[in-house]
Formats: structure tokens, C-alpha cells, sequence
């Protein structure tokens, strides 16, 4: 009856903690500028990923306020041009596709967990700092 193993360290990707939250609107930021840059070509601009960091809150009942979601936008913006400048057009559909997917907490993905630990490294360094 090891069904813990199945959930073992499973980063809940909708968390309720305010750093969960920080993170999880990171990668949720990530997904959508990767998704607009291999869909369209373009990068988000600094106002609409703050916009779409506005909505996102919204969605999950959440609030930010203006200067913090600012910054974490931009560390999606920095996070998402990393993923973009290593990986394929088709590639880089399929990480965005997962991370989308990844958003709902009944999708298990390994590559979604991978990128949401590093939304996490990336928002512990720039706290440190």
C-alpha cells in the first residue's frame, strides 16, 4: 500500500501558500509566454504579462500586489527567454502544450514538476539577492 509514492513531493500546482503562489504564477506565466512566442513568434510584452498575471489571480481567487507581480512577470519573461533560446519551434510547443496542461493540478507531468522547481529556484535567488 505504497500509494504515497505516487505522490511523493508533488509540488501542488494551484498551492495556497503566498509562495506557492508566487511560483505557481511564475510558471503559469511561463506557459503562456512560451505558448505566445511559439504560437506567434513574439515575446509578451512587460504590460501584458502583467495583465495576464492580473488574470491569473483573479482566476484563483488571489491578489498580488502591483510591484510584485511586475517583478514576477519579469522573472517569467527572463525564465521563458532561457527555455526559448534552447529549444526547437517543436520542441518548445510541446513545453508550452505541458506546462498548459500542467496548470491543472490532475495532470501529472515530469517535465511540468522539472520546470516548476525551477520557477522556484528562480524566485529563491532573486529574494536572496
Amino acid at each position: 500500500m505504497d500509494e504515497s509514492a505516487n505522490h511523493r513531493e508533488q509540488p501542488s500546482l494551484l498551492p495556497a501558500t503566498e509562495r506557492g503562489t508566487r511560483v505557481a504564477l511564475i510558471f503559469a506565466l511561463v506557459a503562456e509566454r512560451l505558448s505566445a512566442y511559439y504560437e506567434h513568434g513574439q515575446w509578451l510584452t512587460e504590460g501584458q504579462g502583467a495583465s495576464l498575471a492580473s488574470e491569473w489571480l483573479a482566476r484563483t481567487k488571489r491578489n498580488l500586489p502591483l510591484g510584485e507581480r511586475k517583478h514576477l512577470s519579469a522573472l517569467s519573461d527572463q525564465l521563458a527567454r532561457q527555455i526559448g533560446g534552447t529549444l526547437s519551434r517543436e520542441a518548445g510547443l510541446y513545453t508550452a502544450h505541458e506546462m498548459m496542461e500542467s496548470l491543472d493540478p490532475n495532470h501529472q507531468s515530469d517535465l511540468g514538476l522539472s520546470l516548476m522547481t525551477e520557477c522556484e529556484r528562480l524566485l529563491n535567488s532573486s529574494t536572496e539577492g
